[in-house]
């Protein structure tokens, strides 16, 4: 033990004399990537004084909401933000398109803490994706000398494992906004160091192995060009837990829970570089693609005070009324026309300007944010979406990540039902969502093409909230609350239970599916689901 203090303490040593002499260390970039090619900048600062490591207690559960967040937490998602001052600028929401199918892979998807899923007739569906207090970035992942994970992991207990991350300004804390790295080796040993088992990181940094109850130690393999964060600088949720000198943790003990808090942060190394590739370039810095707007947009617009609503087009009937602030031009060529990132940028600037100038501020505190899943429900391992032949898609829990990855069909006749998982083209990453919502709300078609929902203020309906691997009931609601009555403003889509108190979700991204009333959701067997949409009467089908 002595040995290896003196070893971290040597090696620290010789990384703060190179510091001190002004030889700036440059990033890091990622196997067969060409330096010039990453999105991020290295923001390293001085590290922390060493301390000896004590034991540290688990977090113990957060709940924050339904009305008030501390500040710099996105109340859209009960989560903290790598840049407070985005919270200052109202909300962006795109128009995504879904139809056809070369939209596919969309970009930007994984940062919107909130996308509406909904029925556009021809059995088509179309996104609504908002997009507050995240700033969508280009980027190429870093990546370890494995295979990444490609495989969500079943909800079984005991589970132990987390997340392994790049540690960007080198605090050895998971700042929001620091990304996962796929692809790392990852050892399961036993208590006298016996090798058990071994799995790899999936695209987003997260592993984990099922384990009886008993003692293990959890090795990591890190690249040649990264070393490890310092260990147990932070608290337990969000600081790393490997030993610089061996890539292992402590010894782990496994009782009936499942300890997934065991994470290993990566930093540059002075002592290595991967060799870079000239073919492998940045994703385009565009969101989207873009295109029409619908009838439902009056609704959800509303829902986000003083926010802009973005589109390419629309029929003049929904045109007239819909909250438009900003458009694109409606191409059907690649799925539709892309949103760069600069010009959002721009939009949001202005769109702030004039909240500014309002009477009021802008408040999307709505919904309560819970660590602790709620008691009850059914489980669930997937969730099929039909909504028709040639839209079909499916989520599958990951109870590693505690969240549900987005698998997608190719839209034809001769693989219809074969899915295969989705992506964000801005970053290559496994799209996924901490909860899903499907909820039943009344479709009125106005022509065969022009369908709106029922979702405008005063309403209520069934839901189903779909967390931690399993399905509960609760509603959805536009009733005007205390906030609502006293300062005339919309807040978003309330979920509460079906006593009416607030239904907790989990803190981080949700996905809501639009049903209309005669639609279904349906066990076909232990665990596998399938919400099956039906068309209203009267609108287009294929």
């Amino acid at each position: 033990m002595k040995k290896n203090i003196l070893v971290i303490f040597l090696i620290l040593l010789i990384a703060a004399c190179t510091e001190s002499n002004g030889n700036p260390q440059s990033q890091p970039t990622p196997k067969n990537v060409s330096p010039t090619k990453i999105s991020s900048t290295s923001t390293a600062t001085e590290l922390p004084p060493l301390h000896t490591a004590a034991p540290q207690p688990l977090p113990s559960p957060v709940t924050l909401g339904p009305d008030e967040f501390p500040q710099g937490y996105n109340p859209i998602t009960g989560q903290r933000v790598a840049d407070p001052a985005l919270l200052d600028i109202p909300a962006l929401l795109i128009s995504i398109s879904h139809f056809p199918p070369a939209a596919r892979p969309q970009a930007g998807m994984s940062f919107s803490p909130f996308v509406y899923e909904y029925f556009i007739t021809e059995g088509s569906t179309r996104f609504l994706a908002v997009f507050y207090g995240e700033a969508p970035a280009p980027e190429i992942p870093l990546h370890g000398d494995c295979e990444v994970r490609s495989e969500p992991i079943p909800n079984s207990e005991p589970l132990i494992g987390n997340l392994v991350w790049y540690d960007q300004n080198r605090n050895g804390v998971q700042d929001p906004g620091e990304g996962g790295i796929g692809g790392i080796c990852v050892n399961l040993l036993d208590e006298n160091g016996k090798s058990l088992r071994q799995t790899t990181t999936d695209s987003n940094g997260v592993y984990a192995f099922n384990v009886k109850r008993g003692k293990y130690i959890i090795e990591f393999e890190k690249p040649a060009w990264l070393e490890f964060a310092r260990k147990n600088i932070g608290e337990e949720g969000t600081d790393s837990d490997v030993d610089p000198a061996t890539g292992q943790t402590d010894l782990v003990s496994v009782a009936s829970s499942s300890p997934l808090f065991w994470d290993a942060g990566l930093v540059p190394s002075p002592n290595g570089t991967p060799t870079p590739d000239p073919s492998v370039e940045l994703p385009a810095a565009q969101v989207g693609p873009v295109r029409s707007g619908r009838m439902l947009y009056r609704h959800i617009g509303n829902f986000y005070q003083h926010s802009c609503l973005i589109f390419a087009s629309a029929d003049k009937y929904v045109l007239a009324r819909i909250p438009g602030c900003a458009t694109v031009p409606h191409t059907v060529t690649g799925g539709g026309a892309m949103l760069t990132i600069e010009r959002m940028e721009r939009i949001q600037k202005q769109v702030a300007e004039k909240a500014d100038r309002k009477p009021l501020p802008f408040d999307y505190a709505s919904n309560l944010f819970s660590d602790k899943p709620p008691a009850g429900g059914e489980p669930v391992q997937e969730l099929h979406e039909f909504w028709s032949q040639l839209n079909q898609s499916k989520w599958v829990y990951d109870a590693a990540s505690g969240a549900w990855w987005h698998y997608v069909d190719e839209s034809r006749i001769e693989t219809a039902g074969e899915l295969h998982p989705d992506t964000d083209r801005l970053t290559g990453r496994q799209l996924k969502f901490e909860n899903l919502i499907l909820l039943y709300a009344e479709h009125v078609v106005i022509t065969p093409t022009i369908v709106d929902i029922n979702m405008e203020v005063g309403r209520s309906g069934k839901a189903f909230l779909f967390r931690d691997g399993k399905v509960r009931e609760i509603r959805w609601s536009t009733v005007a609350g205390a906030y609502e009555q006293k300062t005339g403003l919309r807040r978003p889509l309330q979920f509460l239970n079906l006593d009416g108190t607030p239904a907790a979700l989990k803190a981080g991204h949700t996905w809501v599916i639009i049903f209309n009333l005669e639609s279904r959701l349906e066990e076909l067997s232990p665990g596998f689901w399938r919400a099956r949409f039906v068309a209203p009467a009267g609108a287009k089908n294929y």
